[in-house]
């Protein structure tokens, strides 16, 4: 089988980093996007060559609509096109609460978010529906259905994330392409490494697991979606969070 072409926006740290190591051992190959995290993207491209894997780092702000353009335009000339995105390009937010907090705070989130998942589907939808293949997984959060204090940006955005997908899903479908999200809940990466040890204890406890995920339980719920074998699993919500939140 030819090999299928797998994109990570926001692919070289954290849950971006364990997906590309994840699809690269499941025989895609593997384009790692990044903004300014240049040695960081070489260094997770080698260690996947190191392991038998192909990954190439690919640079673009997925805020910025030529910049996507070109980075698609480069797969599809040179590899054949993208096949999988996971949409995962972190956006950053205004933790504030409602009544302290500006229309033009709340909506920078908001705008960022959708924009950027947004155009990078439109883009890889083109390749997928030339070839009735494709997977688009967005990484949401389990804070779009379990409000937190001060999280009001970061998880309206992530709502709308939640039911763009859906369209996506029944739109697309005839196409042969799903579309899904993956919730995670409490993660450890850097993003959250300077989290009080306080308040990851009690996430840990609160969760039927009795444990705070790492970047790789996440990647192993986005390599299923992304495989043929989730065919026919489409516009569903994944929460990957040990049962903290049930819905």
């Amino acid at each position: 089988m030819t090999k299928r072409n797998a994109l990570i926006t926001g692919g070289a740290r954290g849950i971006g980093a364990a997906t590309a190591k994840a699809l690269a051992q499941d025989g895609y190959r593997v384009f790692i996007n990044f903004v300014s995290s240049n040695q960081v993207a070489a260094d997770l491209v080698t260690e996947i060559t190191a392991a038998g894997g192909e990954a190439y780092p690919i640079q673009a702000d997925v805020r910025d609509d030529g910049q996507l353009q070109a980075m698609f335009a480069q797969i599809d000339q040179q590899y054949g096109g993208v096949d999988v995105l996971v949409s995962n390009a972190n956006m950053n937010f205004t933790m504030k609460p409602f009544m302290e907090q500006s229309w033009s705070e709340f909506a920078q989130k908001l705008n960022d978010e959708l924009h950027a998942a947004y155009a990078t589907a439109q883009l890889a939808a083109t390749s997928m529906k030339a070839k009735k293949f494709g997977r688009l997984i967005f990484i949401s959060s389990t804070l779009s259905e379990a409000p937190a204090p001060n999280f009001i940006a970061h998880g309206s955005a992530k709502g709308a994330l939640d039911s763009f997908s859906k369209y996506l899903a029944q739109e697309l479908g005839p196409l042969g392409i799903t579309s899904n999200i993956v919730a995670p809940g409490l993660v450890e990466t850097d993003a959250t490494k300077h989290a009080p040890t306080e308040f990851k204890e009690f996430i840990r406890i609160n969760t039927p697991t009795q444990k705070v995920a790492v970047p790789e339980d996440v990647a192993n719920t986005v390599r299923y979606l992304a495989s043929p074998a989730s065919g026919h699993i489409t516009g569903t919500y994944n929460p990957v969070c040990g049962g903290a939140y049930l819905p």
